[in-house]
């Protein structure tokens, strides 16, 4: 299977570069995996389209603020972004620009030095892991210096830096555990109404936490699909959760693929806390979930390939085809697809 075989063109008009004016207004396409049958809505009517017994999962994660700014002793400006830990495993993170072992970046709050408390701290180059990955080393956990000096760590493909919309923006409405290097971004259109008239409507609500990392960043640079290999990502699934899931009535209902694949790895393992390195391309058998919420992903992604194995390649390009005609908005802060 090829990783070329999941591709689509997709006009940088379709790319949505910033959050829609209210959260929650965006559009929603809603594909019957069935028949491959199309019907065009809007995200605030989700809940014509769940059941009373349905079991809606949403992922907790907060992300940090894990874009850092630095410069090298001679000047020369980098950019890190900071990625999850697991465990005791040195710090890692992703860079732009050159930079070599040994090296001291420092860091600044431009902000705090107006204000006349400036701070700074520093980071070492440990180690060149390749794929513009490093290990690195601070006297200051890193979590804690994204949290001082970072800023949100929107997608490259946006060529723009965060504004203070962002912060909040960037954000689900539930984020409640710190470790994400990016947003679960299906969840970014789901407001607290419409999560109350959902609930109004006996839809089950419950949370899972999967910090997204390294395996959402990483393209895919083997040209078979098989030959790829996921990096784990943190994931923990509490008991009132599983409890829903074990005595269900409706649909397991997964919003987001960070979501769908936490469920499925531990429809396959059984673990309820740990690692998860699944990688989902189409040929999978899915155990649990039985609809998906998802955003419009870029062409030859992992998230792609996840949502064809779901929806079948051929339902959901022609799904993506109908979006682009009709001019939906895609990736991050674009609108989202319904997938039962």
């Amino acid at each position: 299977m090829l990783v070329s075989d999941y591709n689509y063109e997709l006009p940088e008009e379709r790319i949505a570069k910033f959050p829609p004016k209210e959260r929650g207004s965006t559009r929603l396409l809603v594909l019957d995996r069935k028949t491959g049958a199309i019907q065009d809505s809007y995200y605030r009517n989700l809940d014509a389209f769940l059941q009373p017994g349905d079991v809606l999962i949403l992922n907790d994660t907060r992300v940090m603020q894990s874009r850092l700014f630095c410069t090298l002793p001679d000047g020369r400006k980098r950019e890190l972004i900071v990625l999850e830990k697991h465990g005791d495993e040195p710090q890692r993170v992703m860079y732009r620009g050159k930079l070599h072992e040994g090296d001291k970046l420092t860091l600044r709050n431009d902000e705090r030095a107006e204000k006349g408390t400036f701070q700074s701290g520093v980071i070492v180059i440990k180690k060149i892991l390749g794929n513009g990955i490093a290990e690195v080393e601070s006297a200051t956990p890193l979590v804690e210096l994204a949290e001082r000096f970072g800023t949100v760590p929107l997608p490259p493909y946006l060529h723009r830096d965060a504004t203070e919309s962002d912060k909040k923006r960037y954000q689900t409405v539930w984020a409640k555990y710190m470790g994400s290097a990016a947003a679960p971004t299906a969840s970014l259109n789901m407001t607290n109404e419409l999560l109350k008239r959902l609930q109004n409507k006996g839809v089950i609500v419950k949370h899972l936490t999967l910090h997204v990392g390294l395996g959402t960043f990483l393209p895919i640079r083997s040209d078979k699909v098989e030959d790829h290999h996921m990096h784990s990502e943190w994931y923990h699934i509490p008991e009132d959760t599983l409890d829903a899931i074990k005595n269900k009535e409706g649909r397991i209902v997964a919003l987001g693929t960070t979501v769908a694949r936490t469920l499925e790895y531990y429809a396959k393992t059984g673990k309820t806390e740990g690692e998860d390195d699944i990688f989902i391309y189409p040929g999978f058998e899915f155990q649990l979930i039985d609809a998906l919420i998802t955003n419009y992903h870029a062409p030859k992604s992992t998230v792609l390939m996840l949502a064809a194995a779901f929806a079948g390649w051929d339902y959901l390009k022609a799904a993506y085809d109908h979006a682009i005609a009709e001019k939906y908005n895609f990736l991050s802060y674009g609108d989202s697809m319904l997938i039962h």
